[in-house]
């Protein structure tokens, strides 16, 4: 029988860790989930409701509650307006308003009731942080391209050329100041693109969201200082700038107030495996391309249909009435004289703005046929800006011209409006006397140029 020998000092060792190696480690235990505070849930389901319903569509069943609210608890005697107008500041805007924040704070009471327990909404936050980065980016890129391809605030028309200054609206100073300065509208576009740019980039929302801040506050003081209809759905802009800027205020604050180092966000990415995380980044770039991409065609094709890059129209130009006869009767220039014309202005191709003795500018619809020499009013004048209702047959009523050109710079009208005969010979106006049209930009300037 072999003899046994007695373990050594390493064999003991090694049996002593034995058992310890081949038994498995235990598995590593998830750090627990961070708590919110209070104030920060409930403000999170207000926000999420709040802008989830302003920012999706909701098919008319708010619209339907807006009007009842509007009929049944407000009691609106006049009558608003619930078509489109082109102004965000009706009534029923308002009162839409006003529901949307009734049904979220009612909506945030009950998600706090039934959901008191839930340590915080991290992955819930995350997926509608991207949905409110891209609203709000694709709003930014849209008005921003009307600036770059300068089609929002429009050059100003020659009815506007020859308008009195006093007779403008706030809203008319501010949208044709803009428009005169066709750089400077550039200049706000591209920093309303840049924020839309920047928070489309997964890495780049936080700066975006600052610009978008700053352009959007711009918006808002221009908007409440000049009576622009906007007013509401700016305001929803810089909330929704602030909304992506919350969860970072304190790092903001640490690096451009208190000059302190600041560690890097916490916030989840919107997945943890790889392959699903870039796929997720490809997907934002490239919408974020397609919504630019749109905006600047739509703005191009805006700007060669309707805006400066469109041809002009035949008899562009501001027309002088020099003689006037009215059923055979001549009519001299007479400030009273309601039924003479001072000017004939032709900025388009689908009209013509008469301005009368007293300063006043009826636009008519017309069709110009250059082929036959002739021109076709369209009875139901759209007035124009400054325009106020009259009951006046010459400016009102369908008619017909025909016209003849001795030379470029004249032109004489012969025909009916309304029933009544007229014949006009107009002398063309240099439009180069406009200093607006003339003046340019100068680099040296002895004397300030202020007129």
């Amino acid at each position: 029988m072999p003899r046994m020998l007695a373990p050594t000092q390493a064999e003991l060792a090694v049996l002593d860790v034995l058992p310890h190696a081949i038994v498995a480690p235990p598995a590593p235990v998830a750090p627990p989930a961070v708590r919110w505070r209070l104030r920060t849930k409930i403000a999170f389901r207000l926000c999420f409701i709040y802008f989830g319903l302003h920012v999706v569509p909701d098919f008319g069943l708010l619209a339907g509650a807006a009007v009842w609210t509007t009929n049944h608890v407000f009691k609106v005697s006049y009558a608003y307006v619930t078509t489109t107008t082109g102004s965000g500041d009706r009534t029923i805007d308002w009162v839409q308003s006003f529901v949307l924040l009734v049904v979220a704070v009612a909506g945030t009471a009950l998600w706090s009731m039934l959901d008191r327990r839930r340590a915080n909404y991290a992955a819930l936050h995350k997926w509608f942080h991207l949905v409110m980065r891209f609203s709000l980016g694709a709003t930014m890129v849209g008005y921003g391209m009307l600036k770059v391809i300068p089609l929002q605030m429009p050059y100003p028309s020659l009815s506007r050329l020859v308008e009195p200054y006093g007779n403008f609206s706030p809203m008319g100073v501010l949208w044709y100041s803009i428009g005169a300065s066709r750089p400077y509208e550039m200049f706000t576009g591209s920093v309303e693109v840049l924020a839309g740019l920047l928070l489309f980039i997964p890495w780049t929302a936080l700066p975006g969201a600052l610009v978008a801040l700053a352009a959007t506050s711009q918006i808002f003081t221009l908007n409440m200082t000049y009576d622009v209809p906007v007013k509401l759905f700016s305001f929803h802009l810089i909330l929704m700038s602030l909304f992506l800027l919350a969860p970072d205020v304190k790092r903001l604050l640490s690096v451009l107030v208190l000059n302190r180092t600041t560690p890097p966000s916490t916030r989840p990415p919107l997945a943890r495996t790889p392959w699903v995380k870039w796929t997720l980044v490809a997907a934002q770039l490239l919408w974020g391309a397609y919504l630019i991409g749109y905006g600047l065609s739509g703005s191009i094709d805006g700007w060669y249909s309707r805006g400066g890059g469109a041809p002009k129209p035949p008899l562009y130009g501001i027309w002088i009435v020099d003689e006037m006869t009215l059923d055979g009767a001549a009519r001299p220039p007479l400030l009273t004289d309601t039924e003479r014309y001072r000017r004939l202005i032709v900025n388009n191709a689908t009209s013509i703005v008469f301005e009368r003795m007293d300063g006043s500018l009826i636009s008519q619809p017309a069709k110009l046929d250059m082929a036959g020499k002739s021109m076709n009013l369209t009875a139901g004048a759209a007035p124009a800006p400054n325009a106020q209702p009259i009951a006046i047959p010459l400016s009102t009523s369908a008619g017909k011209f025909t016209f003849e050109q001795p030379d470029p710079a004249t032109l004489v009208l012969d025909g009916e409006l309304g029933g009544r005969k007229i014949r006009m010979r107009l002398a063309q106006f240099d439009l180069n006397k406009f200093l607006l049209l003339t003046r340019g930009f100068n680099w040296v300037q002895e004397y300030p140029f202020n007129r």
